[in-house]
């Protein structure tokens, strides 16, 4: 009995314990089998019959291309693709500390405008103050000019565009604490514009006579948005915690924020993601006057539109 008898027919297992479909008596398949193309290509070889077919008729006619001659065009692209990757790596590496180079004097440049706009801002003020005190002494020489001086403070104080001072009620609003190295709070755990909206709505809801963010006033037309991970307040980034000061009475604004729906959504935003919200009365708090505005509608009497 031929001890190949279980073997030998036309699906005669490979070396891996597959059959081979169609393979010849008694021939076993190399482990490397599945590179058999890649071997045959630098060995010289060509799998299929007219790819030999047409070997053999170039070599013929003289012009077939010889077996060295084809790996030494494999080598030399491999080599070409190698120091295309290696310039591309160093381009990176180098090109990182110019990057943050770059970006460090971008940060030096933002910090550098602000102190300069806060150190106009205060001047702003100073002046703003010396103005409305000498037009004050001026208009208080006449009983007309003391009534005038009455109205343009009821419309400045509704304007926003003189300081305001007195006890209030601030609210604090944070990111969300997270573990780890950064201590960087997630999406869910961050304060968002809309929230400082809803919060400042239900201020003005509970009876606040002035709200400001931070220190920054807010007018009847401010807008809060929000620009990549930086909140805005009339296009001036704000970074938390945001410490929202509402003047007035602070038991009467605590009593009709308390249970508000601006209330409610931060408590649950506080249970829920970690943010941290917090009340708290404030003996006397200052407001400063908001930056004027353009008139959009109004001109001057007598002007045609």
């Amino acid at each position: 009995m031929n001890v190949r008898d279980e073997r030998d027919g036309p699906d005669a297992p490979d070396g891996a314990g597959r059959p081979v479909q169609g393979g010849p008596p008694g021939r076993w398949r190399r482990p490397d089998a599945s590179m058999s193309l890649l071997s045959d290509l630098f060995e010289g070889r060509l799998a299929d019959p007219g790819y030999a077919a047409a070997a053999a008729r170039r070599r013929a006619a003289g012009n077939a291309p010889a077996p060295r001659r084809l790996r030494a065009v494999v080598a030399l692209s491999l080599l070409l693709v190698g120091v295309l990757l290696a310039v591309a790596g160093a381009q990176v590496r180098r090109g990182e500390p110019v990057a943050a180079r770059q970006r460090a004097r971008l940060v030096d440049e933002i910090h550098s405008r602000t102190r300069e706009t806060d150190a106009l801002s205060r001047r702003l003020d100073r002046l703003r103050t010396e103005t409305s005190r000498l037009r004050a002494a001026a208009l208080a020489r006449s009983a007309a000019g003391r009534r005038a001086d009455r109205d343009l403070a009821a419309a400045e104080t509704a304007a926003a565009a003189r300081p305001a001072a007195g006890p209030a009620l601030v609210v604090t609003l944070d990111d969300a604490r997270r573990p780890g190295a950064s201590g960087a709070a997630g999406d869910d755990g961050r304060v968002y514009d809309q929230d400082l909206q809803i919060l400042v709505n239900g201020l003005w809801a509970a009876g606040a006579t002035a709200v400001g963010i931070n220190g920054l006033r807010l007018t009847p037309t401010s807008a809060i948005r929000t620009a990549g991970e930086a909140v805005l307040v009339d296009y001036r980034p704000l970074t938390g915690p945001y410490q929202v000061t509402a003047l007035g009475d602070p038991g009467a604004l605590r009593a009709g924020f308390t249970g508000s729906a601006a209330d409610q959504r931060l408590a649950a935003l506080r249970d829920r993601y970690g943010l941290r919200y917090g009340v708290a009365d404030e003996g006397r708090a200052r407001l400063p006057a908001a930056a004027p505005s353009a008139p959009r509608y109004a001109r001057p009497a007598g002007e045609k539109e």
